[in-house]
């Protein structure tokens, strides 16, 4: 009932930008936070950026200063703005997002979505 797609990544020299996207559709009713996560082959998945409705943000110390994620409520969609990106930045990014589904009347519990990866890859 809900899908959530990412979009923008791709291959960039170090000291570069790129922006991915996360764009969730289907029966929303609300959604809290959205986040992004990254993960390398054979590491677990951390966590990147977090963003409230309100617009509150969280970093994690090793994106703070170069990172920065916003959203658009009326699109239902999380950016993460990466700039002066490092080879360490390469990873699979995934956008989460915290959501109410609406089932005809019924307006579910929230539960978290993930969406399918895009891939990022800095080379130095």
């Amino acid at each position: 009932q809900v899908q959530l797609v990412e979009s923008g990544g791709g291959s960039v020299q170090a000291g570069g930008s790129l922006r991915v996207s996360c764009a969730a559709s289907g029966s929303i009713y609300s959604i809290g936070v959205m986040g992004w996560y990254r993960q390398v082959p054979g590491k677990q998945r951390e966590l990147v950026a977090t963003v409230t409705s309100g617009g509150s943000s969280t970093y994690t110390d090793f994106v703070k200063g170069r990172f920065t994620i916003s959203r658009d409520n009326a699109k239902n969609t999380v950016y993460l703005q990466m700039n002066s990106l490092k080879s360490e930045d390469t990873a699979v990014y995934y956008c989460n997002a915290e959501i109410r589904v609406k089932s005809g009347p019924i307006v579910r519990s929230m539960t978290v979505y993930w969406g399918q990866g895009t891939q990022v890859t800095v080379s130095s």
